[in-house]
């Protein structure tokens, strides 16, 4: 199993304003199949990135529309099924309002791809959706737009809230493994062990 990152770059849009943002796309597989976790901005520069493989999923961290821009057209290109938290459907209409998803993703689930499993795991805050995909035998845990390295993602739009993402990062991801590698929705890697130590100073300075 081996980890592919793509970055594309478009706009993140919500509550009438927006942004220029870089996003990481991963894939998560080996020479046959692949996931991809998040559908941002570039399809064809993704299904590129495939290069012929098998797609079995197309995972969604959350509904932000630079996270799941993509999903159609990808889906299309691939035919893998678009998977989303159903928490975040508010905001998926908001971006795909004739399109539902393909499947929905549910804390604790497993997803299979070359012979290692994706464990989801459902980490509110950032938006009501939100999941982190940890991959325990390869000490690995895809976080979305929920742990960067320096903090919390952000929680000051629509469907956000500090305290729970404060929760969901203290109670599900800090208890992980220190050495295990954190691939962020946006930016470089982090780990836990290096994240864990800033908890009170985050919840000090509330962001």
């Amino acid at each position: 199993m081996r980890v592919e990152r793509v970055v594309t770059s478009g706009q993140f849009t919500l509550d009438g304003e927006s942004w220029d943002v870089d996003n990481n796309v991963w894939l998560l597989g080996d020479d046959e199949e692949v996931v991809i976790i998040d559908a941002a901005h570039d399809a064809a520069t993704i299904a590129a990135a495939v290069a012929g493989r098998r797609v079995s999923a197309i995972v969604c961290t959350h509904a932000h529309d630079d996270h799941i821009g993509a999903a159609p057209e990808l889906a299309a290109l691939t035919g893998a099924p678009v998977l989303a938290h159903p928490d975040d459907a508010v905001l998926w209409k908001m971006t795909h309002p004739g399109r539902e998803p393909d499947g929905e993703l549910r804390d604790g689930q497993s997803i299979e791809v070359a012979g290692s499993l994706l464990r989801v795991v459902h980490t509110p805050g950032h938006a009501p959706g939100a999941v982190c995909l940890h991959v325990p035998e390869a000490g690995l845990v895809f976080s979305g737009d929920t742990l960067f390295r320096g903090g919390p993602g952000a929680t000051g739009r629509s469907f956000s809230d500090f305290g729970t993402i404060i929760e969901s990062i203290s109670a599900r991801l800090l208890r992980l493994p220190e050495e295990t590698v954190v691939h962020t929705g946006h930016g470089p890697d982090t780990t836990i062990g290096a994240e864990r130590p800033n908890l009170d100073d985050w919840i000090a300075r509330g962001h």
